[in-house]
């Protein structure tokens, strides 16, 4: 019996060093945020608020669901930008603005192609303070967009402003070859990019953040756990990654409260620091604001 006893012992001894081993090296049980993820304010980094939402959902509306999500700030593009530009009057403290080159006679699809598109996006960056420019799309790299785009970089760098671009990887390395000394916010961190380019990417470009929106099912695994590899690039990168709802239907606001919810399910498999930094400081240092749960209940 007193064998037994020493073996169980001995067995308990090594189980907990082995545990402990693996929970510091993975940043598991010993300092994961868990349920405190619940109640991080959060900045969402990818809303619009297009034409179509804004009879079904006005802005006391936007706040309200904001407010009900824990939402305390939140970087909006519309189509067109004056849907981004009543949002920003009626919460001012709530709402970051950026100019996205879309009406709802121009998008994703031919936006580079519209004559004058280039001295639009200029007056409207003129005329409102736009905090940012996007979110627009770049399907491929086309030589005869280079002078549209060499503005737009041109225009980003003399403003300090980011450029918010849906693209995969090639444009983004076109971007950066156009000046490496731009700030890019990866929209939905690559959209079919694997893990491991978008830690490549991260690690290439030290100027490159990422907003997390459509890529919440690549994230969480099976059995409400966190994909490994995610796992690492966030970590890796954590002072780079914002979370985001992309609101660009109406089914999106439908779906807002389980958006939310599923981006709050990863960030609970996350180090507390790291949730933090995704969660609102990463856009407290890129946008120079103040964003807690203060704010809440506000405009």
């Amino acid at each position: 019996m007193k064998q037994i006893q020493s073996f169980l012992t001995y067995f308990g001894f090594v189980y907990s060093l082995f545990h402990a081993a693996v929970s510091t090296a993975s940043g598991t049980d010993l300092d994961i945020i868990g349920k405190g993820a619940d109640t991080l304010p959060l900045f969402d980094a990818h809303m619009h608020y297009k034409s179509a939402a804004w009879y079904p959902y006005p802005p006391n509306d936007v706040v309200s669901i904001m407010d009900k999500n824990g939402v305390a700030m939140a970087l909006v593009s519309s189509s067109p930008d004056e849907g981004t530009i009543a949002l920003w009057k009626y919460a001012p403290n709530r709402i970051v603005p950026e100019m996205r080159p879309y009406t709802d006679y121009i998008g994703p699809m031919e936006w580079t192609k519209v004559e004058g598109i280039g001295e639009y996006i200029e007056q409207r960056v003129r005329q409102y303070p736009h905090e940012g420019i996007g979110e627009f799309h770049v399907h491929e790299v086309d030589k005869s967009d280079e002078p549209l785009m060499k503005t737009i970089v041109a225009l980003a760098m003399k403003k300090s402003l980011p450029l918010h671009v849906h693209s995969d990887r090639e444009p983004i390395e076109y971007l950066y070859s156009l000046d490496p000394g731009l700030t890019i916010i990866w929209a939905h961190a690559g959209m079919v990019e694997p893990a491991d380019v978008v830690e490549s990417m991260m690690a290439r470009y030290p100027t490159l953040y990422a907003d997390t929106s459509y890529r919440e099912t690549d994230i969480l695994a099976e059995g409400d756990g966190i994909d490994p590899k995610w796992r690492q690039v966030l970590e890796r990168f954590s002072d780079r990654f914002m979370v985001g709802s992309d609101t660009w239907v109406n089914d999106q606001w439908m779906d807002y409260d389980e958006l939310i919810a599923d981006n709050r399910r990863w960030l609970a498999h996350l180090t507390k620091e790291t949730a933090h930094k995704i969660a609102y400081q990463n856009a407290e240092r890129l946008f120079n604001r103040k964003i807690s749960s203060q704010l809440f209940g506000t405009r």
